[in-house]
């Protein structure tokens, strides 16, 4: 039985890979400081003897036993990370190192839970991971993008420097049940407006592209990450079927049967235009690819939203 710390393990991507893990038959610890996270998330896990949660900021140092750390910790929603930038950069800095130094001193494996982001706004379509980016460094998203390639950064020099066992994934557009209804994601924004008959709100003219993959393919991928032996990364982990906002806008509609309005408004500073991931990589190294198609994604995801 392994020992695995999740951080940042009640936020929604967090609470369904503590949930894998644990079936899997795992003991896990929970980590999050209840920033963004929610108790309600991972509630359903708590009698499972398997599982602990220790409410702790990992800008702090964190002393327990493990042979395997998903470093998830960090608000990644753009009005959660801008709402405390330099909480945000220190927990993508000061946390990291706090994390690497744990897989150094348990010689735990560590997975680092990067994003599309470190892409920035991509001047390549389709994105590669060797492709370096096109970020503002001092913009106002520079909190999240830049923090997720410092924390890169360093896991590449523990990895090197002190022979640290790291992963690097870089996350696309995920999305299902338990994001937060607040969030300020596009999937979530366009549910809730849609559930409560609201206008929809969209950024821009709606023609700029995403992929959303579903967070069950995401954690297959994660897990398949941490388990291979001979690979770091950085791997793109998304769904590479390429959406625009108003095709989204009109899937969300029809599942939902509602009758709101779409309004637009201004593109937000430093907005991605395009944004889908070339996932060869991800294929030949770790056999995954996702499954899980949008409308059938979407119905959980809306399912969710009702009762909440």
């Amino acid at each position: 039985m392994n020992k695995i710390v999740v951080t940042g393990g009640a936020g929604f991507i967090g609470s369904h890979l503590c949930e894998e893990l644990l079936k899997r038959g795992n003991y896990v610890i929970c980590v999050d400081n209840f920033f963004t996270g929610s108790m309600k998330n991972i509630d359903h896990l708590r009698k499972n003897n398997n599982f602990e949660v220790i409410r702790h900021d990992i800008t702090l140092p964190l002393f327990v036993e493990c042979d395997q750390i998903y470093n998830l910790a960090c608000p990644a929603s753009p009005v959660h990370y801008q709402h405390n930038p330099i909480k945000t950069i220190k927990c993508n800095t000061v946390g990291m190192v706090n994390m690497l130094g744990l897989a150094k001193r348990t010689g735990a494996i560590i997975l680092q839970a990067s994003t599309s982001e470190v892409y920035g706004d991509p001047l390549e379509h389709p994105q590669k991971e060797n492709y370096w980016g096109n970020v503002n460094p001092i913009g106002v998203r520079s909190c999240y993008d830049e923090g997720k390639r410092v924390a890169e950064a360093l896991c590449m020099d523990y990895h090197r420097q002190n022979k640290v066992d790291v992963r690097i994934i870089r996350i696309f557009n995920t999305y299902g049940p338990r994001m937060a209804k607040d969030d300020g994601r596009v999937v979530s924004n366009f549910i809730v407006q849609a559930l409560k008959s609201e206008d929809i709100t969209v950024y821009g003219d709606g023609k700029q592209t995403r992929s959303f993959q579903y967070v069950s393919d995401l954690v297959e991928g994660m897990i398949k990450m941490m388990e291979h032996d001979d690979f770091i990364g950085p791997v793109n982990l998304g769904n590479p079927d390429e959406f625009t906002m108003l095709e989204l806008v009109e899937k969300v509609l029809d599942l939902t049967g509602s009758s709101s309005k779409i309004v637009f408004k201004e593109l937000p500073k430093d907005d991605p235009t395009r944004r889908k991931p070339d996932i060869s990589l991800a294929k030949e190294k770790l056999k995954w690819e996702p499954v899980v198609k949008l409308e059938i994604g979407l119905k959980d995801t809306i399912d969710y939203f009702s009762t909440v």
